[in-house]
């Protein structure tokens, strides 16, 4: 199946640059995956397509700091990090510029004379507070890095960090927590699960007290879920992997509630490659922690989720393609058409599509 067939005509006055300053304030399409009907509502008014009996499955990653600027000491060049996934202590994959110059062997230094950071009294002269050096050369383009320092990595990360908002987005981001959803948990995530933003800890009670239950997973996104698809052919691109968890909690509940005739909602892409990726081929979500890359496109069966929120994708992006496995191409196409010629705003801080 050619990529080409995911693309679309985007004008870029409709790409969100900013957050609303509510969270539940964005707009909501409804898309019918059987008829291909579709609606326009308030993204309150989801809470009309639920029922007592479903459950809503939230990614719960929290987004680090990831973005890190620093210089090559030996010639004093600027060098920009962003850390993808923690290997082992110290040791992570990251993406780097410029790559050719950042070869085996190499460093890059963090903080000190040359800092940059989110908040201008933490830039102070002297020895760097964190040193990477370039351990191995990885898939994809990407670094393997290994830090060093003195006190708390993760202290550090937060002094010298940039929340990792997606290039498409120039804007500077006015507080770092606008970047997370409201039950943000488990720290790891390059980029945030967005369609989760649109929630408030007060809409998600209003749901409860409705009977719809909810269920955590967690999937720590990197490089597999926004990396950009350079094959002419799906089928050609390759999946990089990403870390997921689904609790014995959160399987017994979605069984429980399969088994009772109730949904799974699976809010955002990154739960719903986590539930598909946990699923057995009878339909069962088992438990279990591991890495994975499943690729999800038309064609694929799925066996956990019926229905999903989520926001609007790029063209030709694997998100797009996931999503048109739900509900059909060319319904998801005719849907965007609509949502470009209404002004939907799109992308992490753009309006909501519920697909049921």
């Amino acid at each position: 199946m050619q990529v080409d067939l995911f693309d679309y005509e985007l004008p870029e006055s409709l790409i969100a640059q900013t957050p609303l300053a509510n969270r539940t304030a964005s707009r909501l399409l409804t898309l019918d995956k059987r008829s291909g009907e579709i609606g326009h509502h308030g993204f309150e008014q989801l809470e009309n397509y639920l029922q007592a009996g479903d459950v809503l499955v939230l990614n719960d990653t929290r987004v680090i700091p990831a973005r890190l600027f620093g210089v090559k000491p030996d010639t004093g060049a600027k060098a920009e990090v962003l850390l993808l996934k923690q290997l082992e202590g110290d040791t992570w994959e990251a993406l780097v510029r410029p790559g050719k110059r950042l070869k085996v062997g190499a460093s890059i230094q963090f903080g000190g004379e040359h800092a940059q950071t989110e908040n201008t009294d933490e830039a102070s002269a002297g020895e760097p507070l964190l040193t990477a050096t370039v351990e191995s050369e990885g898939e994809m383009g990407t670094r393997v890095l290994r830090f060093s320092y003195t006190g708390i990595f993760n202290e550090i990360l937060d002094r010298l960090g940039h929340m990792p908002l997606p290039p498409y987005i120039k804007e500077q981001l006015p507080e770092r927590e606008r970047y997370q959803t409201v039950y943000a948990k488990h720290q790891g995530s390059a980029a945030a699960p967005t369609a989760g933003l649109h929630f408030t800890e007060e809409y998600l009670h209003r749901l409860e007290q409705k009977g719809v239950q909810l269920a955590y997973v967690t999937l720590h996104v990197g490089l597999g879920t926004f990396r950009p698809v350079s094959a002419e052919s799906i089928e050609e691109h390759d999946m990089h992997e990403e870390y997921y968890e689904v609790s014995r909690e959160t399987a017994e509940r979605i069984n429980a509630a399969k088994a009772q005739g109730g949904r799974v909602i699976a809010v955002g892409t990154t739960s719903a490659r986590t539930l598909e990726t946990a699923a057995r081929e009878d339909g069962i979500l088992e438990a279990g922690s591991g890495w994975t890359g499943i690729f999800i496109y038309p064609g694929y069966q799925y066996r956990i989720v019926d229905a999903l929120l989520t926001n609007f994708h790029l063209p030709k992006s694997t998100l797009l393609m996931l999503i048109s496995a739900l509900a059909g191409r060319e319904r998801v196409l005719a849907a965007y058409k609509e949502a470009v010629e209404r002004e939907y705003r799109f992308f992490s801080f753009g309006d909501a599509m519920f697909i049921y």
